[in-house]
């Protein structure tokens, strides 16, 4: 089993989530899941995003590239987080109102990997 397959199951067990608990929680089957926990099919890396998010950890940690399972903000290199665009605002609001600062890292997060790769979301 790869190390992305592990971290996925042995987080999902650590809260207690069944395997369709955490299809229901990332709108997705118990099928896929199963699947992703197996090394049957590789998840993207939206779908990595929604299992860490729902796992209360990060995409770094279940990859493999780190091996604090905790989330940390991300952060500039003078210490300080630069402030959201008003473009990045108005995304954040439109997604979701309420969104937290984690959730608005996410989204931050998810349209610079759109811009580096030219793709539309």
């Amino acid at each position: 089993m790869s190390v992305t397959s592990e971290r996925i199951k042995s987080s999902r067990q650590q809260k207690k989530l069944t395997q369709q608990g955490l299809a229901d929680i990332i709108n997705s089957s118990r099928g896929s899941v199963a699947k992703i926990e197996t090394d049957v099919f590789t998840p993207s890396y939206a779908m990595l995003s929604l299992i860490a998010d729902a796992l209360d950890t990060t995409v770094d940690y279940l990859q493999g590239k780190t091996d604090s399972p905790l989330k940390t903000p991300a952060v500039d290199d003078n210490g300080d987080e630069p402030p959201l665009t008003e473009g990045q605002k108005q995304v954040a609001y439109f997604i979701d109102p309420g969104a937290t600062p984690e959730e608005i890292e996410q989204i931050k997060k998810l349209v610079e990997i759109a811009k580096l790769s030219k793709r539309r979301l």
